[in-house]
């Protein structure tokens, strides 16, 4: 199992940063901290922003049961989809073992898998990719093309992303967000934001059809260069979907706790 300490640190940077991301959208969203569970719900059309996370270490798997039950209650409470976030090393051993069967019975089903990631990795030297520039997001048309990019990487309609993003002074000014372009066109796109002493990086997403081309780690280590030269962290944090995972340990991230996203039943 990764370090203990690590995994905690992830669930508490997703709790911290969604805070901020949440009430930005919505400065009367849904953001509390209850008895074992963290929400941070905007209630928009991007689902990413609807999140609840449980946030013990070690429960028992009576008590994980509970806490999902809860999460399924406040979920079918809201009017836009989102997701229950967990990470597994912070369950007990036990329930760790049942934790699926515990989520289908609280009426979640598992929806993707995803990695925590952390690294002591800044500064990094300053990126370059020969068939890219890098343009920092500062305009509306700027957080469209991030927005539309997000849509297109992870399978949302583009009206879900923009419902995200668009009109945010958070990411025209704290977020170290940052557009790469091909021939002038957006084609991928990182972000970092300061959170407790690191640099969290979000939304990664490289249009589907610009793939595997480094494009995606580049615009990221320009978001880390970047966030690292305005603040002075050395630190960075992330959660990495299956696609992105590989990416990742070559800038210097090392995987901590996985992920798990459930969804409420159809």
């Amino acid at each position: 199992m990764a370090d203990r300490s690590e995994s905690i640190e992830s669930m508490e940077q997703l709790a911290v940063v969604w805070r901020a991301m949440v009430l930005d959208r919505d400065a009367g969203a849904d953001v509390r901290d209850l008895p074992g569970l963290a929400v941070r719900w905007a209630d928009c059309r991007f689902a990413f922003w609807n999140c609840i996370t449980l946030t013990e270490v070690d429960a028992q798997p009576a008590l994980v049961e509970q806490r999902l039950g809860l999460a399924a209650e406040i979920m079918r409470a809201k009017e836009h989809p989102g997701f229950v976030w967990l990470f597994e090393d912070l369950l007990g051993e036990q329930a760790r073992a049942g934790v699926r069967a515990a989520a289908e019975r609280a009426g979640l089903e598992y929806a993707f898998p995803g990695t925590g990631m952390a690294g002591d990795i800044l500064p990094l030297p300053e990126p370059s990719h020969p068939e890219l520039t890098f343009v920092r997001v500062s305009t509306d048309e700027h957080l469209r093309a991030y927005a539309d990019l997000n849509s297109r990487a992870y399978g949302f309609p583009l009206e879900d992303g923009r419902d995200g993003l668009l009109g945010s002074t958070l990411w025209k000014n704290d977020v170290h967000a940052y557009l790469g372009l091909r021939d002038g066109v957006p084609v991928t796109c990182a972000g970092t934001v300061e959170a407790e002493g690191r640099l969290f990086v979000v939304l990664v997403a490289t249009a589907p059809e610009w793939e595997r081309r480094g494009y995606g780690e580049a615009v990221t280590r320009k978001a880390l260069y970047e966030g690292a030269r305005a603040t002075g962290l050395t630190r960075a944090t992330l959660h990495a979907t299956a696609a992105g995972a590989p990416v990742y340990p070559r800038i210097g991230f090392r995987p901590n706790s996985p992920v798990h996203f459930y969804g409420l039943k159809g």
